[in-house]
This record gives structure tokens, C-alpha cells and sequence, in this order.
């Protein structure tokens, strides 16, 4: 699992139909600070989060598919729960 800020959407007309109805966003990791670490990516939502929501993200093939239930997703980040505080103690 990672800790990421949720950046803006993506919009795409044609894609795989497993993704029919589901929401793509960019993503950007960041560390226990809610500092920026590491690249962006493409998380899909399951959740129905929004820009600006600091979120974890599954980055796992079978977890990412698991969590939509379609064994045959070609999909290997989902974003998993939105995150209300981060305590670094």
C-alpha cells in the first residue's frame, strides 16, 4: 500500500471494458509529511475520491483485482480508502 495525494483525472474514450464506469486519476506518493516522493501514476477509484484527497493505493495486480472483483482487470492500481489523518509518531 502507499500513501498518495490524489491529483487531478484522466480522461480516456476508449479502454479496456472492465474500466467501463470507473474513474482513472494521477496520483502523486508521498511520505509520512504529506511531502511529494517519487513519481506520479495512475490509480484507478474505487472509492469515489476527488482531487486533493490523500488516499492509499494498492499496487499490487491480485490486490487491485480482488478489491473490483474482476479476475481479469488488467489493473494493478486501485486507490483503496481515503485517509483522514496521518500520525508520524
Amino acid at each position: 500500500m502507499i500513501l498518495a495525494k490524489v491529483l487531478e483525472p484522466v480522461v480516456c474514450t476508449i479502454k479496456d471494458e472492465n474500466f467501463n464506469n470507473k474513474k482513472i486519476f494521477v496520483v502523486q506518493p508521498v511520505d509520512e509529511n504529506l511531502k511529494p516522493k517519487g513519481h506520479t501514476f495512475l490509480a484507478f477509484d474505487s472509492i469515489q475520491t476527488g482531487p486533493g484527497d490523500y488516499v492509499i493505493v494498492c499496487r499490487e495486480g491480485n490486490g487491485c483485482r480482488q478489491l473490483w472483483s474482476q479476475d481479469q482487470a488488467p489493473v494493478n492500481a486501485v486507490i483503496a480508502g481515503i485517509v483522514d489523518k496521518v500520525d508520524s509518531n
